[in-house]
């Protein structure tokens, strides 16, 4: 009812209807008043043309002063009931004839007395014929409008229905023409209207009313329906741009996998449900070897897309795993739930391990990805969601700096170790400025010259605590904080300036050994580093042996040799050191620029203990024989294995056999002792 009573074709109806009642009303009114005006005009017409009828009896009768004559005018203008007086005769005189009747009582006097007058007097002169053009007198009439007044009254009732009707069929086709040409077409677009969806707006069109295409409906249906769309379009903009935003925050950009964020929920809902089976759960934690130097060498761009191709290698293995994410960088962590001895989780982690050996072809190159991981156990290392993920990335960061691509669980000793490992990397900042670096220098012993023909510059670090740093302790460190740069040119200088030294004081063939960090072989500048102190402290390019292990070449094979080839060009010779370790091939080792093979001394220690590290010794120095190269090997420690190492053809040898490594006034002195040994050796000789 309140619709209905609301209803704007109701409103226009009743608007209409009056509107059109008021119109009738007053045109009605109108004609009425007009009416009276032609009532009033017939009256003086109609008492114009007794008059003139009568107008020659009369004056015939006043002229012969005929009274009877007179009194049958009288007689004849009383035939007409409107009249109600008439009278002949000269003014101021006594009438020749008169009569008069009383007014007719109509009930409807009241209201056309007030309109037409309750009677009306008209008078003609009595005028005689020409040539007697005489004034006689007058005739005089007094007319009744009462009979007027009945006509008037009933033209007037017909001329106001008529009109009040006519108005109202008008209202009423009015309303019919508007309800059809817009209120209907308005009440079925709101129907339409009420079934568009707030959710999908654009899904539901207005249909365009017929005949109304080119008008201002259609305009109007055409807007709206191009709102719905457009308000359709932001809806989805908007839902997309809230998509992303809410991935954003729970999902890494680069790889599309949960961010640490989404991890921690996940890790929280599998360490509830965990809890309440009695279920284990391991946390492996990924960290990609020297990630920082291939995006140095291959450029940033492509470390993404090697991430990328990281992350659909870890993808692979989510059928094993109840989460997998990216935690930023180069790390990532794979949660493995439902199973019930650790080493399950090891076997994850090394068919991880193993994925990463097939090379990722980037751009006609292949590279080969080297991980390590860290792996925690829920609950034996810890109870919640932030503990174990801390657990795992300290597990691999101290992995790392012990050896790398391989897995290791936590050990309780972790957090003494990492707080000391910082310790150390704090210190290990300002070590060169503060000047506790120096080098020891260990002699190598040339076997068919029996003298020292090299030394081998160790790095030793001083701690300000008083204690000696292992380089297997420090060294790592300092090629994961990039200080190894700096520290590898200081040794470099310090080498070239004690064999320029020694060169100076006699000793002009003596060769000096320089270890190169992985990181320090992928750096541009060190070719012309090279060149550049050989230039400034005089010594010969063959003077200088760079030694890079054989684990840091088989990293990355392609970039290892291009970066030994443009050493090479410095004229510094190129020795492989930790020689066994690495697992290399021969045919890489003919592809790259060796003078001289190192054999590894865990080897060398165990020859006679153990048979297969004698065939291991006798097959690299037959291999570095068939190379042209050049052996030399190191730990030897007693004469057996020297005598050993002669008689297989080894070269050179080096370890605390001859001398343990020292300083540089120390070596000086065994240099000198080993040039008289010779002199003394070619005297007898002689």
């Amino acid at each position: 009812m309140t619709a209905l009573r609301n209803s704007l074709s109701r409103k226009l109806l009743r608007i209409v209807l009056l509107s059109a009642l008021a119109v009738g009303l007053v045109l009605s009114c109108a004609q009425i008043v007009f009416d009276a005006y032609k009532t009033r005009q017939l009256i003086d017409a109609e008492a114009q043309r007794i008059l003139r009828m009568t107008r020659d009896p009369s004056t015939q009768a006043i002229y012969s002063l005929d009274r009877e004559m007179g009194a049958q005018v009288m007689e004849g203008l009383f035939q007409h009931e409107s009249i109600r007086k008439a009278s002949i005769g000269h003014p101021g005189e006594a009438p020749l004839a008169a009569k008069s009747r009383p007014l007719m009582p109509r009930s409807s006097r009241w209201l056309t007395d007030p309109i037409l007058g309750r009677d009306q007097e008209f008078s003609i002169p009595l005028i005689g014929r020409p040539p007697y053009n005489e004034y006689y007198g007058d005739l005089r009439i007094t007319l009744d409008t009462a009979p007027y007044g009945e006509a008037f009254l009933s033209s007037s009732a017909v001329l106001f229905v008529v009109g009040i009707l006519r108005a109202l069929v008008l209202g009423l086709l009015l309303y019919l023409i508007y309800e059809w040409l817009l209120t209907r077409p308005l009440t079925k677009l709101i129907e339409h209207m009420s079934r568009i969806n707030p959710g999908r707006p654009g899904e539901h069109s207005l249909p365009m009313p017929k005949g109304h295409e080119r008008n201002e409906l259609g305009l109007w249906v055409e807007t709206a329906n191009g709102l719905l769309a457009s308000i359709q379009h932001n809806m989805q903009l908007r839902h997309a741009a809230e998509s992303n935003l809410q991935r954003m925050t729970q999902y890494d950009s680069l790889t599309n996998l949960p961010n640490r964020l989404q991890l921690q929920q996940q890790l929280d809902n599998i360490l509830s449900e965990a809890a309440r089976l009695q279920r284990r759960v391991a946390v492996l934690c990924l960290g990609l070897d020297d990630f920082k130097g291939m995006n140095e060498q291959f450029s940033y761009q492509n470390g993404d897309r090697l991430l990328v191709a990281l992350a659909d290698r870890l993808r692979s293995q989510s059928g094993r795993v109840g989460a997998l994410a990216r935690l930023g960088g180069d790390q990532f962590v794979l949660v493995l739930v439902g199973f019930e001895q650790p080493y399950e989780a090891a076997e994850l982690a090394q068919k991880v391990l193993d994925d990463l050996e097939r090379p990722v072809t980037l751009d006609d190159q292949h590279i080969r990805l080297r991980a390590t991981i860290g792996i925690t156990l829920y609950p034996e290392d810890g109870s919640s969601t932030e503990k174990l993920l801390q657990k795992a990335e300290q597990t691999m960061t101290l992995a790392k700096s012990r050896s790398r691509n391989r897995y290791q669980f936590y050990v309780a000793s972790i957090d003494s170790e990492m707080r000391t490992r910082r310790e150390l990397q704090n210190d290990l900042a300002e070590a060169l400025t503060r000047g506790e670096f120096h080098l020891v220098y260990q002699p190598q012993i040339d076997y068919r010259l029996k003298r020292i023909t090299g030394v081998e510059a160790l790095l030793r670090w001083s701690h300000p605590s008083g204690k000696m740093v292992p380089p297997d302790i420090f060294i790592p460190l300092a090629e994961q904080n990039g200080s190894i740069i700096a520290i590898g040119e200081w040794v470099l200088d310090q080498a070239c300036q004690q064999l320029s030294e020694w060169h100076q004081q006699g000793f002009s063939d003596l060769r000096m050994a320089v270890n190169l960090s992985t990181v320090q072989l992928h750096h541009a500048g060190l070719p012309a580093m090279i060149s550049n102190l050989l230039s400034s402290h005089r010594l010969p390019p063959e003077t200088l042996e760079l030694e890079v292990t054989e684990t840091g070449l088989m990293e990355d094979i392609a970039a290892a040799t291009h970066n030994l080839h443009c050493l090479r060009r410095s004229g510094a010779l190129i020795a492989i050191d930790d020689f066994g370790t690495g697992y290399s091939s021969l045919s890489y080792l003919k592809s790259l620029p060796l003078d001289k093979i190192k054999i590894d001394k865990s080897f060398v220690r165990d020859m006679a203990a153990v048979e297969g590290d004698t065939t291991i010794v006798r097959a690299i120095i037959q291999l570095g024989k068939s190379l042209g190269m050049l052996v030399i090997a190191e730990g030897v420690e007693t004469a057996e294995q020297e005598r050993y190492l002669i008689d297989e053809g080894c070269n050179e040898g080096q370890g605390y056999y001859y001398s343990k490594p020292v300083a540089a006034p120390e070596l000086t002195a065994l240099l000198e002792q080993s040039l008289g040994f010779e002199h003394r050796l070619n005297s007898e000789q002689l």
